[in-house]
Order: structure tokens, then sequence, then C-alpha cells
């Protein structure tokens, strides 16, 4: 099985790359790709904490002025060329990483993977089409921890026009902070506690902001478009105060919209919910974290105005993304064991190392972001037809997210309720699962776990698809 390396993978990504421009010249003649949103990676000062603002937090600006806050969200919609193009302010390389998109491989942002660094001064062009509707996000895939844990996490709608109308739409973003007296930033992770669940942050926000009030119409419908982007927090969502309905998961439409009680909701991935606000003004919903001992809440929602006299039962499902089924009679069974390994330490990386593995995929520990030689753990046929069985063989949970493809889960020794198509599984501890897929999209894509700590350290690979 061929090995990737370096110097191979950029004399191949310099072609790719030439190739992929080329298509985007011409498509760009028939005025079928617009001009580049302009997409600023760059550092600010925030108050985050109550106690003093925050050095050097990294964020993402529209245009190439300095940007003060929150990465915006993006928009897209369904079927429509999309490009932008990265400028690289900080004093790093980075990249982008689309996350959830099903994507060109050469669009995905995974440095010695699919493209080359984008350092300091210099800037990339994405240019690509999403093919389904839904809420993503949007983060770099170099120097991961550091880099996320700075900020650059941003939430990305996709948007169809044939979805139910609401009379409010609130995007939260969930992430902690690691950070200390005054504000300023403290070491983003221990290394016991990376050998474990992970390294919590020490301040808790939705949009960057601690417990943040958005006002709605009383008695309206609002969609409410939650990403958990933190680096290693799993939420147990619940809301208080009003009716809610779970409308989508991880970007795809659910069969039929279910009732909201508690919902987990692990690093990566994406919920939709339908809210129906109170009737009177100044009434508020409180959507909160009930995991743990100790539930806190992550943002309310105020009603204001007449009440508009909305019914839950006005929405229907929505539309859903065109992801193919798989062909279990013919579908090739794939093990897939996560465990932890034996400490060493990790080879050094333009985009950082943690210093350590400790855990591993298929009992090979990979830190992703290094140019060593590492073969895929499979190569998978395009079109073809796979069944992955997926084992956490340790006492931790783990939301292993697959790059460029979305999969069924079929079965699970630990859960009833099978989600629609997703790109992410929150695998809890001993848990065996079974998932499908489609080879639909070629290319070399990262699976890891999205609790970065656990990505860093090992618990990384990819596929081939040819």
């Amino acid at each position: 099985m061929p090995m990737l390396r370096r110097r191979t993978f950029l004399q191949g990504s310099v072609a790719l790359g030439g190739a992929f421009a080329l298509g985007a010249s011409v498509a760009a003649k028939t005025g079928a790709t617009p001009d580049p949103q302009i997409l600023t990676a760059q550092f600010t000062d925030a108050q985050i904490a109550a106690d003093g603002v925050t050095p050097k937090v990294m964020t993402y600006g529209l245009g190439e002025r300095t940007h003060t806050g929150l990465p915006p969200v993006l928009r897209m919609r369904k079927g429509e060329a999309y490009a932008a193009r990265l400028f690289n302010r900080l004093d790093e390389p980075t990249t982008v990483h689309w996350h959830g998109l099903r994507i060109p491989n050469a669009m995905d942002g995974v440095p010695e993977m699919t493209q080359p660094y984008v350092y300091p001064g210099d800037h990339f062009d994405y240019v690509f089409t999403p093919p389904d509707a839904g809420t993503f996000w949007y983060h770099p895939h170099c120097n991961t921890l550091t880099q996320v844990g700075s900020g650059l996490t941003g939430v990305i709608v996709v948007e169809n026009p044939e979805d139910p109308a609401f009379d409010a739409e609130i995007v939260l973003n969930l992430r902690d902070w690691r950070l200390g007296a005054g504000g300023k930033f403290i070491d983003s992770f221990k290394p016991r506690d990376a050998a474990r669940g992970g390294t919590y942050g020490t301040v808790r926000t939705a949009n960057w902001q601690r417990e943040p009030v958005y006002d709605v119409p009383a008695g309206g419908l609002v969609r409410v478009r939650i990403a958990a982007t933190d680096v290693t927090r799993i939420y147990t969502i619940g809301l208080a105060g009003a009716p809610a309905t779970v409308i989508a998961l991880d970007g795809n439409a659910v069969d039929a919209p279910f009732p909201l009680d508690r919902l987990e909701v692990g690093p990566g991935q994406r919920v939709d919910l339908a809210i129906r606000m109170p009737e009177s003004e100044g009434e508020r919903a409180t959507l909160g974290n009930f995991r743990g001992s100790s539930p806190w809440t992550i943002a309310a929602l105020r009603a204001v105005g007449t009440s508009l006299k909305r019914d839950l039962r006005d929405i229907v499902a929505l539309p859903t993304n065109p992801v193919a089924e798989a062909d279990l009679s013919a579908a090739k069974r794939i093990p897939i064991d996560l465990t932890a390994t034996a400490e060493h330490k990790a080879t050094p990386s333009i985009c950082g190392s943690l210093g350590y593995t400790f855990w591993a995929i298929n009992k090979t520990p990979w830190p992703g972001d290094t140019s060593d030689p590492v073969a895929p753990i499979e190569e998978l046929k395009l079109g073809g037809s796979y069944v992955l069985e997926i084992a956490n063989r340790t006492p931790h949970a783990h939301p292993i997210h697959l790059h460029g493809l979305s999969f069924r889960i079929l079965a699970s020794n630990k859960r009833s309720f099978l989600p629609p198509p997703t790109d992410t599984i929150l695998l809890l501890p001993d848990e065996q699962a079974e998932v499908a897929l489609v080879a639909d999209n070629p290319g070399d894509w990262v699976i890891h776990c999205h609790i970065i700590e656990h990505q860093k350290t090992g618990m990384t690979a990819y596929f081939r698809i040819v």
C-alpha cells in the first residue's frame, strides 16, 4: 500500500492545485464561480472572562480590516458555488477545514494531506459547491489545539429555500476557554488529562459571551442552530421554559421532528432546534447543559412583543440531503479499534505537536499535522459500499469525525436512537457501533477524535478513496 511522503504530497498537490485552479478559472469565465469572500485569520483582544481582557485571541474577519469579535457566521446556499480567500495574519501557519461539508478533497484544509500550509502573510483560495443544507462549522486543521482553543471557530449555515419559515433564527457557537487570572491564557492542556477525557476550559461561553440573552418574538417559532466547537466538552443539552423539537442533527434532517428532552452533543457535532416561545413578553426559554451534577445556563431567549400565536405543529420535517445509501448486501466490512497506546514522544511538526502520544486507531498512533509516512487504514473503491465496525475499547467517550463523507449508524450496543446520516459519532465508553457509507468522494479523508487532545496525541488516521 503506498505511503504518503511530504515531497510526494507537495508535488501532487501542486499538480492537483493547478488542475483545480484551471477548473475554477473556466467556471469563473462562465459566471459559475462568485468573487471570493475574504476571510482573514488574525489576532484580537477580547473581553471573555469577567476579570480582564484576553490578549492575542485568534479570530476570523471578513475583508482585510481588523476584526475584534466572534468569527462571522458564513452563509452559503445548497447547490451554489462558494469561494473564500483565506489571508493569514497570524504568526504561524494555518488552514481552514469546512467541518461536515462534502466538498472536493483539495479544499478540505488538512496540511500535508490535502493542501500546503498557509504561512503568515500568504493566502489560499477555497472554491466549492456545498451539496447539503444544514448547520456546519469551520476551523483550522493546523496547530489545532492552540488555534481552535484560542478562538478560531466559526459557524456555517448552508441555506435551502425549501426549508420551513421561522420567525427568528439564533446561531450559537459553544466553546470553553482556558483562562486564568485577569483573563490571560493558561496552558491549553494537562498531559494527565489528555491521556484521559481531555482538559476542560475554565470559562464557558456561547458566542464568546457568558450566558447571553437574545430577544425573539413572543409566541413565535425560533430556529436555534447549535455548534459544539469546543476542544473537549461534551454537552447534555436541555431546555426550560418552552417546548422544543429537534429538527436536524449534524447538518441532516431527522426523519420526523421529536421533542427535546436531553440530548448529548460532543465536540464537532451540531443540533438544530425549533423552539416555540412563551406568550408573554419578558418570559424566557433557557438552554442549559445538564451533564454532570451541576447544570448551568448556556444561553436564554427572551420573548418580546405581542404573541405571534404560532404552533410547533406548523413545523414539518426539513428536506433531506442527497446522501447515498450503502448497499449492505455488497458492503465490505472494516474493523476500527480505538485504543490507548504506549506513551512515547511525538514527532515534531510545523503545525505543532503536544509532545506525547496516548491514543491510537487500529494500533497506530498518528498525531496528524505531520509529514511522517503513514499508510491509510484502507484503500476504498470509488462508489463502493462499506461498513465500519468501530469499537471504543477505552473508558472515555470519543466523538469520531470523518472528513468529506457522511455515514449512517446501523447498530450500537449502547444506543436505541439511530440518528440521520452524520459525519460525527459520539462513541460512548466501551461502545461498539456499525456505520455504513458510500465511498463517493475521491481523495485522502481524515478520521479522528474531535477531542483535540486525543486527535493530536494519536487518535487520527485516514482513508484513501481511489
